[in-house]
């Protein structure tokens, strides 16, 4: 059975809402919050608009954006993890589904390539 791509980047966008939710805002994370739910969305936005594509090159353009944004959406969490220890073990789990997420993102766009 075929893993929805669609499916697991909303879910991953989802249980970084879930988590930021948890978390009283500050002078210091209110920004980070606000850029992580808007990159974690971001990706899967990006992959839907790929997969509607009108020419390879435009899939291969979106695909792209989409990995850029999972690497943005790390560097926030990492950030995050520092301003909020409390939470860091739920940070590193998304953490890590983001690195899964890249690799997966890398191999389209090296299938792309070929």
């Amino acid at each position: 059975m075929k893993y929805d791509l669609e499916e697991r980047t909303a879910k991953f966008a989802v249980r970084v809402i879930e988590l930021v939710k948890k978390i009283t805002p500050s002078p210091i994370n209110k920004r980070i919050i606000e850029q992580v739910v808007g990159s974690s969305g971001s990706i899967g936005a990006n992959y839907n608009e790929a997969n509607e594509g009108e020419s390879k090159k435009d899939f291969y353009h979106k695909i792209s954006i989409s990995k850029k944004e999972i690497k943005e959406t790390q560097h926030w969490l990492r950030l995050l993890a520092a301003a909020e220890p409390q939470h860091k073990t739920e940070l590193r789990n998304l953490w890590q589904e983001a690195h899964e997420l890249i690799l997966i993102f890398a191999k389209i766009l090296a299938s792309q390539k070929s």
